[in-house]
């Protein structure tokens, strides 16, 4: 029997909204034209769907195509619902239609197209402005979609895209997300290991919007240790132990107390006892020009067992942490690449040639559109997470096996998928 549990935020968004905000279970999708888009090339694929770099051959603009899996159709309505009910919200990708197979029945999301770079190479290149810059526009879109009565469940980099050249960050992935409803008890089984909370991994259902606030804390962590991931579990049950180990026990058993949790029998012989570390103790030659005390405090509001202890969105953009965003941010609510990144010449060195590598890519997509205009074929099939190009998908995450499903057709560029 565990204590139940509210959000400290938006705990009743959804009760007062129309029930039709939140019950996707009765949505009516309305299906775009399928021809309207091609597949140029694949750029990822995840447990749920395949995904492709693909054109409207009707404005001829870059688009992202999602192909679904097979899935329960209740989980296609909830992603659709949600990215309709946070449209135009502030760094949420658009889903510009969603299209279906007439023959094979599976759908596809077509999302807005960002020039995005694998996190595993761009964060590596970031100054200290830009982790600040780049994680107050993650809470932005966190914020957002929190006051809007939903959770994300599933935060990790691999869900961020970031175009640098324009400083432009989508929160994307959408497939695990749900709408909160207090006192409902969630599944535990969301959120990648590396970022998932610490009340998935003791099994505490009843948890809401700050399950998000936990796993951006981590990617946060990962940023400015340069240690990635920062919690680098083997197992679920190993993941607790990591997590441990840097927090402590004492205060995960006054977590569990605290909840009346039932800690399962397996950590009995594998959490042990540990002292909490000092965050100061990750600091090194290498990492230290991103950890400032302002930095550390911030982390340390986040990365807390208890779930109702750690900053909600709105106060974590509130932190010290990010005066300077926001002092240029009022002074220039819209700044050109050049400005935003321009606190250091290693921040401008690195925009010029991330540009250069734009502009070429730019070319090659151009010619490659002149060479294939009169012979792409259309899409055939779809599916449900989302992504960018360049997606990368989490290896540690192991997928199902693939379930048939229809291919999409490819426009003839000569490409190889990879």
């Amino acid at each position: 029997m565990t204590t139940p549990s509210v959000a400290r935020v938006y705990a009743d968004i959804n009760q007062n909204m129309p029930r039709s905000y939140w019950d996707y279970d009765s949505v009516n999708i309305s299906w775009g034209v399928l021809e309207n888009y091609e597949v140029v090339r694949k750029i990822g694929r995840g447990k749920y769907s395949e995904v492709f770099e693909g054109i409207n051959v009707v404005n001829y603009q870059k688009c992202v195509i999602k192909v679904l899996k097979p899935v329960k159709k209740k989980k296609i309505k909830r992603e659709i619902k949600i990215l309709q009910n946070l449209s135009g919200g502030p760094n949420i990708v658009a889903l510009l239609d969603v299209v279906r197979d007439s023959q094979s029945k599976t759908p596809s999301l077509i999302f807005e197209c960002v020039n995005n770079t694998d996190f595993r190479s761009l964060y590596p290149k970031f100054v200290d402005y830009d982790v600040r810059y780049y994680i107050y526009e993650l809470l932005k879109a966190l914020d957002f979609c929190h006051s809007k009565g939903i959770m994300h469940r599933d935060v990790k980099p691999h869900n961020v895209m970031i175009d640098h050249e324009k400083r432009k960050l989508r929160l994307i992935d959408w497939g695990l997300a749900e709408f909160y409803h207090a006192g409902t008890e969630y599944n535990v089984r969301v959120a990648s290991r590396y970022f998932k909370g610490p009340e998935l991994l003791v099994d505490f259902q009843e948890y809401d919007y700050s399950l998000d606030m936990w796993s951006l804390g981590a990617m946060f962590a990962s940023m400015i240790f340069r240690k990635e991931p920062f919690f680098h579990g083997n197992s679920n049950a190993d993941q607790l132990v990591k997590i441990a180990k840097v927090l402590g026990t004492e205060d995960l058993f006054d977590y569990i107390d605290k909840y009346e949790i039932e800690l399962d029998p397996q950590y009995d012989d594998i959490l042990g006892r540990f002292p909490k570390k000092s965050w100061h103790s990750f600091v090194n030659s290498e990492n230290q020009r991103f950890v400032s005390n302002d930095a550390i405090d911030f982390l340390d509001k986040l990365l807390r067992y208890d779930h109702q202890e750690r900053l909600t969105a709105k106060e974590a953009m509130a932190h010290p942490y990010f005066a300077p965003v926001r002092e240029r941010q009022v002074k220039a609510p819209r700044p050109s690449s050049s400005a935003a990144a321009a606190d250091t010449a290693e921040a401008i060195e690195g925009l010029s040639l991330q540009q250069a590598e734009v502009d070429a890519e730019n070319l090659r997509a151009s010619l490659k559109r002149d060479s294939t205009e009169m012979e792409g074929g259309s899409i055939q099939s779809s599916s449900q997470v989302d992504a960018g190009p360049n997606m990368s998908i989490d290896a540690s995450i192991s997928p199902v096996p693939d379930q048939p499903f229809i291919a999409p057709k490819r426009r003839r560029t000569g490409d190889n998928e990879g």
